[in-house]
């Protein structure tokens, strides 16, 4: 079967239904012929309903010899709160592709978190004429990849108090023989990840018999100290009150108190893990080398220090398989991992593209979103999911809307779930022009990286063709190789098929290699402050604890990783207020912090929440079912 076998061309209607009732208006072909039409066998993917399937890792090897399709990354300029429509125009375009321009198109995007689906954003399937069905499954549980995540996060969680618990309570011996008991015949023996453990050690010794005293207490002691401890339990759910808990409150654990705290499942650095790794045995590797905090003489202590990386790749083994869905217009999408945007690279994972680049093959095309604006989501893109999976995008889009550039022209405040001001409803070029220095510092970041850059104009019934084209002189003043005006919210695939002509020109022109915006082999600092330059920042300022840090990853060897700057999303510097194009302002870092196992360090610039909140009126509001048919009403 051809892709061309599972087009669907749309109806649309305007105005534009809501977004739950155009998918419920359409039913999807089942994905068994979605999966043939991209050349996949049944013994390639495994079912999860008429609708989702599991695409194996095994495509990837049976696929190594053949060439790679256009790699396109997609960003945006510095949203408003209410977003410009990253993942909608992310779908419309490969509608455009696929349905308009019979091409071969995958569309590889992060799975959402149920925290913004049932809080104050809404789901993220893109919106409209151009989202990914079955939309509810979508925004809901999905394939479960991410209640396996929330599973390995919280066993490791358990595993910490528990070894502090029993470490305070027993002699080393006592401890030891525990940890080795004696087997029916009286034996003693290592379990397998005890001799990673061993290994770290340099202890090169195979039986527990053969260790001296000193061995035994540096083996099963690892003497954690509470106060280093990075690594909180998650759950998938916005909430306030778990931002900071007590554990150990319970008579049984002998006044073993400490203070911790929940974060929301997609922080996790499991799911950072999912996103940056390369096959079963690279995740296992990673998992086990997640640093949970220090012993109290400075060494990293880790998940396999633990003796839990094992059972934590066994919690993940069917979440490492991306999931294949489909487009309202029947073209085909990759649904893999969900990491923070912030504190971690907000990308969707290097499996699933690498499997897509194979199964489009030469002259087809992957197109997967980076979250937040360019600075944030596009910016690690290329400097840790690029330097991970070794893949080198041709053409990188950036979603802007007159909305948000009439914010950063100085526009009143844009506040989610308030009316806009008539400022956003009037033609007003001026402003317009005054906000596109944030549109061009975007453009030129970018195109820094040796890509071609096409604007993506997502347009909004208010906006004026003057103003539009201001933005498309704007943004070609400023570098980009080609700026579109798209209309796929209400038009699907149709409305994008001027944005897919553009982006086919700027892959077949691309000649430059992907350059990065630093080398690792740099100082931790030195690459700090290359990023803190292409925000506009005059310079860096580090805290006491930011100095304490940076010190101590340096002396524990984990200097060469790469930067994942946590920062607001809402402006190139660390205050949201602060919009347009800022520069000469000092970048202050609170504190830096690292994941070891998903490979990079990421330094907290102001204060960033790893557990959201709910608002007075959560979406959850409009969320219902009918009990009669089924369908679910009220998810956007």
């Amino acid at each position: 079967m051809s892709q061309s076998k599972t087009i669907r061309i749309l109806e649309v209607v305007s105005p534009v239904p809501a977004d739950i009732d155009i998918a419920n208006a359409v039913t999807p072909l089942h994905i068994s012929e979605i999966a043939s039409a991209l050349n996949l066998s049944p013994r390639h993917y495994d079912l999860y309903g008429k609708y989702k399937a599991k695409v194996l890792l095994s495509v990837i090897d049976e696929l190594e010899g053949s060439d790679d399709g256009y790699y396109v990354v997609v960003g945006g300029i510095t949203p408003t709160p209410l977003g410009e429509g990253k993942s909608t125009t992310t779908v419309g375009l490969c509608q455009a592709l696929g349905a308009f321009l019979d091409k071969k198109v995958v569309t590889c995007l992060r799975q959402p978190s149920q925290g913004p689906t049932f809080g104050i954003k809404g789901g993220a399937a893109g919106g409209g004429y151009s989202q990914v069905i079955p939309m509810d499954e979508f925004n809901l549980h999905l394939t479960g990849d991410i209640h396996a995540i929330t599973a390995a996060n919280n066993l490791l969680a358990a595993a910490i108090d528990t070894r502090i618990f029993h470490e305070a309570s027993q002699s080393d011996k006592a401890l030891f023989n525990r940890l080795c008991p004696p087997n029916k015949q009286g034996k003693r023996s290592f379990s397998d990840v005890m001799f990673r453990r061993l290994n770290k050690l340099g202890i090169a010794k195979t039986s527990p018999e053969e260790l001296t005293p000193e061995e035994v207490r540096r083996f099963a002691r690892l003497d954690i100290d509470p106060d280093s401890i990075t690594w909180r339990r998650v759950m998938d759910v916005n909430d306030r009150f778990l931002r900071k808990i007590t554990v150990g409150q319970g008579p049984e654990e002998k006044g073993m108190v400490r203070e911790t705290g929940f974060d929301i499942s997609v922080a996790s650095e499991i799911m950072a893990v999912l996103a940056l790794t390369t096959s079963l045995a690279d995740m296992r590797e990673r998992l086990g080398k997640m640093v949970i905090g220090n012993s109290r003489s400075g060494e990293p202590i880790t998940a396999d220090d633990l003796g839990v990386g094992g059972a934590l790749t066994v919690l993940m083994k069917d979440a490492i398989n991306p999931t294949l869905m489909q487009t309202l217009e029947g073209t085909s999408v990759l649904v893999h991992a969900g990491p923070f945007a912030n504190i971690a690279h907000g990308n969707s994972s290097v499996v699933a593209d690498k499997i897509a680049l194979k199964m489009v093959g030469p002259g087809g095309f992957v197109v997967t979103e980076a979250g937040f604006g360019a600075d944030i989501g596009a910016e690690k893109f290329m400097n840790i999911k690029c330097r991970h999976s070794g893949l080198s995008p041709q053409c990188a889009i950036i979603v802007a809307t007159i909305r948000a550039l009439k914010m950063h022209g100085g526009g009143p405040e844009v506040v989610a779930g308030k009316p806009l001001d008539n400022a956003y409803l009037a033609e007003n070029v001026a402003l317009v022009e005054a906000g596109c220095a944030n549109l061009a510092r975007h453009v030129k970041n970018t195109m820094a990286y040796g890509v071609n850059v096409v604007v993506a104009i997502n347009k909004f019934s208010t906006d004026t063709e003057v103003e539009l084209k201001a933005v498309r002189n704007a943004a070609l003043a400023a570098g980009a190789f080609d700026a579109v005006v798209c209309t796929h919210h209400a038009h699907g695939g149709r409305g994008a098929v001027d944005l897919g002509h553009a982006v086919q020109r700027a892959c077949e022109s691309h000649k430059l290699p992907l350059k990065f915006l630093y080398p690792l082999e740099v100082s931790i600092k030195e690459k700090i402050e290359a990023i803190a330059r292409s925000y506009g920042a005059a310079g860096v300022e580090y805290s006491e604890q930011a100095e304490k840090q940076i010190e101590m990853y340096s002396r524990q060897g984990f200097s060469e990783l790469p930067i994942c700057m946590a920062k607001t999303q809402y402006s190139f510097s660390h205050n949201a207020a602060l919009k347009g194009a800022p520069d000469g302002f000092v970048l202050p870092i609170r504190d830096v912090r690292a994941s070891i196992g998903a490979g990079f360090i990421y330094p907290l610039v102001g204060t960033m929440s790893t557990m959201p909140g709910l608002p007075t009126r959560p979406c959850f509001f409009d969320i219902d079912i009918d009990p009669v048919t089924g369908q679910i009403r009220g998810l956007s």
